[in-house]
Order: structure tokens, then C-alpha cells, then sequence
């Protein structure tokens, strides 16, 4: 749902679970911890308010955007791709961020529902639309390192023309978006052609390729009518010289292709449909059904188009767009498995940068909530709960503890000297976080390592009720093991 923070909700109500057994096994009912951890839940929901930064969703700020993205991607990724990427992601996302109107203004709805709803922005500033992560395309190329992987503020197409003669590099590009087959269909219904001699034969042949051929010819013509108007009276090019690519969704025969190759077009066909969607976004100009009303102003413009061939595939670039509403992320890397890992850590990163603009805040990362939290249900809230509900509370507030400990351990810190100076820290009032390199505490702030927002709400409430429906289950089972005699089952 929001991308990052699966680990920590799986580490948190397994935690919450070995908090709880502690009690269960000394007698205190399931029912009695969950209640207290619904209080405790609760508690931490307007902590988390409280204890959030606000982020100027009007004018960004571009270096904390690559902190959030780089805070995300490094946990998962060598710190030097990471470095690389975060930049890419946020100007990936600030390409496709688009103003628009919202219904209210200055509001955000509040119920839990509206997790992933548009931030809706205050009147002093612009509102905007919500970010559609779809509008970056994830493209794979099995090719040279990780490091590689790059933006494209533009299209890249997993295919190239189809004609040896065609031109493999043009600049100053018009493109034209087809949906018009422009090859020689058989019929659908079963019918027979008779000829009596090879003339009467090559009339036919010829007949039938007039009807393609027409519609080749129209396209030949808008290219001479946008592209050779720069011509001076003596056939000199005037100006920078302009060229003509057509990109269709269905097919181009043989000849067709010959017929636009020898005019200098580039021609692709059989392109994907969600592609000829993205390159009116990238482009510009108006996908065409018919040949019939073709017209300058139906044409997109690109600065460069070309093909890059690796083995036997091909790609097409298509870059240098004005306004590109969609861009693409080229992931690289030597093998599939390096290519998957760095397409999940992107599409987490994606997430992170989103969530920051629409959320208008952030949380102070590298444990600093968790310690805080602790602190704060440890003391206040643990006071004001009633009854047995304290124990549920202090069951949560204990379990919050796996996150600053797990980055120990991970780091090959001691865990408990970590924990103390953390606690130490946090009592006297400041906000810290771990530091991994050296075992003592920090600034997360100053180090700019930030946490979403509503990553951080969905962890308290997934893991609250993921934990409560679990302890008040009956009986636990297990396949072929009793869960309460721990003895094997009868394949034993």
C-alpha cells in the first residue's frame, strides 16, 4: 500500500506476539492485551502527529526529496547505486507531478480509508493532482552494470524500425502516432480471384496495393509539407533541418516500409498500446485513426529519436520532449537477478518521494520515532490507561524497541548499549536515532534521514490488529506439531 515498511510491520507483531506470550504465560488473558494495545494504538496515532516535521509541498525542497528516496533505496541497495538513483527517482516524480484542482480546499480527510488520498494544499499555495506512479515506466535492459540504470525523460520502445535503409539516428523530429494498418489484408470472407493471363494478373496485384499504398502516400505527403517547407528557392535547407518519424500500433508491410524509408522516415510498427499512450504525454500531438485528415498540428516533437541495438533486441529512444508528463527509468545490470532487485528498491524509492508530497511532513528515521514512542507509552499513556489494560501497553511500548535493535544488530552493534544511550538521549528531550557506523546516537534530522508519514501510520495500526487477532484466536496450529507439546507429528 505504501511501498516501504513491510519489514518493520513483520518485525513489530512478531515482537508484540513474544511481549504478549510473556503475559499469557503468567495467566493474563489475550483479551486483556488486546484492549491495551488498542489503547496504546490510539495513544500512538496522535503521538505520531505530534511528533511529525512539516514539508513544504509548494516549493520542495529538492536535496530532502533525494534524502527520503536515498533513506529508502539504501536499505536495500550498496550505498553508491543508491547515491546514483535517489536523484533520478525524485526528478522522475517532480516530471510527472501535475497541478490540478481538489473539491476542498486546506483539508485532508482524516479516516483511515484516506491513507493514499490526494494531500489537498492550503489556499496560499497551488493544489495538485495525485501522483500516478504508473506514469513512470520501468524499463529492464540486461546490459553493462548497476550503476548504469539512468532516467529518460522521454520514451524508450523495446523495439526498432523494421527496414535496413531506415535513418538510425534523427534530431528535430515530428512524430506522428498511427493506429491505421498499412499492409495488405486478406479477406475475412472466402472468395477466389481468376485471371486468364499475367497481365490481367499484375492489374489485380496492383489494384489491391493502390488502397495501402494511398494511405502511405498521404503520410509521405504531411512529411514533405511539415519538413521540406524550410527549402529556399534554390532546394537549400534553411534553418535547422527537421525530420519525420511515424510510430503505428498496427501493422506496415514490406513495401510500405520501403516506400517511407526511401523518403528518410523513420517508421515502427506493432507498438504497444500503453506506449502510444505515453508518447502523446511525452510528445505531444494527437494519435491518428484515419490518414484521411492528417494536419501539422496532429504531430508530437521530439529532440532526438534513435535505436540502440544490444545482441539481437533493439530499442528505440525516443528524448529531449519539451513537457514529458511520463519518463522512463532505464534499470541496467549484468543479470536478471540484480535487475529485479534494483526494480523492487525503485518502486519502494517512487513510493517514498510520493508519499512525502502528498503527505506535506515526514518522520525522523533511523529509530527515532520508536524511541520516542517507547518513552512516550512507557510514561503518560501507561499512567492514564485503567486496570489490566497498562500490561497491553507496555507489551506495545517494549515491542517498538525491535526497530532500534534490529538496525544494531544489523549494524554488528551491542544491542544493549545502543538501547540505553538511545533512552538516555531521548529522556533529556531530543530526538535521535541510531547511528550505524558508530554504535552512538545522532541527529537523524541533521543527517537527513527521514521516514514517510504514513508508512509509519500503517505500521501502528497493521501491526496492532494483525497482533489482536492473533492473540485472541483459540488455538493455534501447526502442521504435524502440537503447538502446546512442541512433540512431532506422526511423520516423526
Amino acid at each position: 500500500m505504501t511501498g516501504d515498511g513491510t519489514t518493520s510491520v513483520v518485525l513489530l507483531v512478531g515482537e508484540l506476539l513474544k511481549q504478549a506470550e510473556r503475559y499469557t504465560s503468567e495467566g493474563v488473558h489475550p483479551r486483556v492485551l488486546a484492549d491495551g494495545i488498542e489503547v496504546a494504538k490510539n495513544a500512538l496515532t496522535e503521538f505520531l502527529d505530534s511528533f511529525k516535521v512539516p514539508f513544504d509541498i509548494h516549493s520542495p525542497q529538492h536535496e530532502v526529496l533525494v534524502r527520503v528516496a536515498y533513506t529508502s533505496l539504501a536499505t536495500k541497495l550498496h550505498h553508491a547505486l543508491a547515491a546514483s538513483l535517489a536523484q533520478s527517482l525524485v526528478d522522475a516524480v517532480l516530471a510527472i507531478r501535475r497541478q490540478g484542482t481538489v473539491d476542498k480546499i486546506g483539508e485532508r480527510r482524516k479516516d483511515d480509508d484516506a491513507e493514499d488520498a490526494p494531500m489537498t494544499d492550503s489556499p496560499a499555495g497551488p493544489t495538485y493532482e495525485p501522483i500516478d506512479l504508473h506514469m513512470v515506466e520501468l524499463m529492464k535492459m540486461q546490459h553493462l552494470t548497476d550503476v548504469d540504470t539512468r532516467l529518460v525523460k522521454g520514451l524508450v520502445l523495446d523495439h526498432g524500425p523494421r527496414h535496413p535503409d531506415m535513418p538510425k539516428r534523427l534530431t528535430n523530429c515530428f512524430i506522428l502516432t498511427l493506429n491505421v494498418s498499412l499492409e495488405y489484408e486478406k479477406t475475412e470472407v472466402n472468395s477466389g480471384f481468376f485471371y486468364s493471363s499475367a497481365e490481367q494478373r499484375e492489374k489485380l496485384v496492383e489494384s489491391e496495393r493502390k488502397f495501402t499504398d494511398a494511405k502511405v502516400r498521404k503520410i509521405i505527403e504531411l512529411k514533405k509539407a511539415v519538413c521540406d517547407s524550410q527549402l529556399d528557392s534554390d532546394g537549400n535547407v534553411v534553418g535547422e533541418p527537421k525530420s519525420f518519424v511515424v510510430i503505428n500500433q498496427k501493422g506496415i508491410d514490406p513495401l510500405s516500409l520501403d516506400m517511407l524509408a526511401k523518403q528518410g522516415i523513420m517508421a515502427l510498427r506493432r507498438a504497444k498500446r500503453r506506449n502510444m499512450e505515453r508518447l502523446q504525454l511525452i510528445c505531444g500531438g494527437t494519435a491518428q485513426n484515419s490518414v484521411d485528415d492528417l494536419s501539422p498540428d496532429v504531430l508530437g516533437h521530439a529532440g532526438l529519436v534513435y535505436e540502440h541495438t544490444l545482441g539481437e533486441e533493439k530499442f528505440t529512444f525516443v528524448e529531449e520532449v519539451r513537457d514529458p508528463k511520463s519518463v522512463t527509468l532505464l534499470i541496467k545490470g549484468p543479470n536478471a537477478h540484480t535487475i529485479s532487485q534494483i526494480s523492487d528498491a525503485v518502486r519502494d524509492g517512487l513510493r517514498a518521494v510520493k508519499n512525502t508530497l502528498e503527505d506535506g511532513s515526514l518522520i525522523p528515521g533511523a529509530g527515532a520515532f520508536e524511541v520516542a514512542a517507547h518513552a512516550h507509552l512507557s510514561g503518560e499513556v501507561k499512567k492514564g490507561a485503567k486496570g489490566r489494560a497498562k500490561l497491553g501497553v507496555q507489551a506495545f511500548a517494549d515491542a517498538l524497541l525491535v526497530v532500534p535493535k534490529t538496525l544494531a544488530v544489523n549494524a554488528g552493534l551491542d544491542v544493549q548499549d545502543a538501547i540505553v544511550g538511545l533512552q538516555d538521549e531521548a529522556a533529556e528531550g531530543h530526538v535521535v536515532g541510531l547511528n550505524l557506523t558508530t554504535g552512538e546516537p545522532m541527529d537523524p534530522v541533521g543527517e537527513g534521514i527521514w521516514d514517510n508519514y504514513r508508512v509509519k501510520r500503517h505500521m501502528i495500526h497493521s501491526s496492532a490488529v494483525i497482533a489482536s487477532n492473533l492473540l485472541i484466536t483459540d488455538e493455534m496450529m501447526r502442521a504435524g506439531r502440537s503447538s502446546l507439546k512442541g512433540e512431532g507429528g506422526p511423520g516423526q
